[in-house]
């Protein structure tokens, strides 16, 4: 069966009524770091992300590239390797530090000073800098701007009500004509309460469309046996990339 529509608006009506008011704490994502219900991180790395580096980078080199919710994305190393600079941002202490154990990379801890209680975990290369804080108490004035960005089970893990805030605090991190390269899925949001939370096309277009071009690189079969689990019947990836012009 073909579900190649359900990004562009079939399920965009059921999608209010069913996740609008679902909110997840951060206790319960460190709950889930702690329990190692982790069925988000890809331990080989996104196959997205390689088929598309090349759109990412834009045939530049030693890039400013920041990982939203990044967990411990194996993507983060691969890039630093390329000689790019990568910031992410976790809540969870743990998802932090195994990254940086899971690759054997030495590494400082510091304190945020505008951050009350937020940590800076760096490589001691320099060119991986974590940081364990809520993502919204982040700023361009605390981590700077970027050249790109890799957001895959980020926006889609974020609070349907906290997603304007989170898109407005995304395009003030990028510089003009950044490659902002985002994951979203898509699902019957009546058989499954998110996260991963579905978010239609049609606000995509709301969160972004007024500052970037938007424009839908590919919709990918991801279901699996953890799917089915969940009672979904399909599951699909939707890659978007976003350029920010205004």
């Amino acid at each position: 069966m073909d579900h190649s529509a359900d990004a562009s608006g079939l399920l965009e009506a059921s999608d209010v009524g069913s996740q609008k008011e679902r909110v997840v704490t951060e206790e319960e994502w460190l709950q889930k770091w702690e329990m190692g219900n982790i069925g988000f991180h890809k331990e080989e790395g996104h196959p997205l992300l390689q088929k598309y580096l090349d759109v990412l980078l834009n045939g530049r080199s030693g890039l400013r590239i920041f990982f939203p919710l990044c967990g411990k994305a194996v993507e983060m190393k691969w890039l630093a390797d390329m000689g790019h600079s990568v910031v992410g941002v976790e809540i969870s202490e743990q998802a932090v530090k195994e990254f940086f154990s899971e690759h054997s990379l030495p590494y400082c801890e510091e304190p945020v000073p505008e951050i009350s209680g937020a940590k800076m975990f760096q490589s001691t290369s320099g060119n991986i800098s974590l940081y364990c804080c809520s993502i919204y108490d982040l700023s361009s004035s605390i981590i700077g701007k970027f050249d790109g960005v890799w957001d895959r089970g980020a926006l889609v893990a974020v609070n349907p009500c906290d997603r304007q805030r989170y898109a407005s605090l995304m395009i003030s991190l990028v510089e003009k004509n950044s490659s902002y390269l985002l994951v979203t899925v898509s699902y019957d949001p009546n058989k499954h309460k998110g996260p991963p939370f579905y978010v239609p096309e049609s606000e995509i277009k709301t969160l972004f469309g007024n500052c970037c071009e938007i424009r839908c690189l590919e919709k990918v079969d991801d279901f699996s046996e953890r799917h089915r689990q969940w009672g979904l019947d399909y599951f699909l990836e939707v890659l978007y990339l976003l350029k920010v012009v205004a």
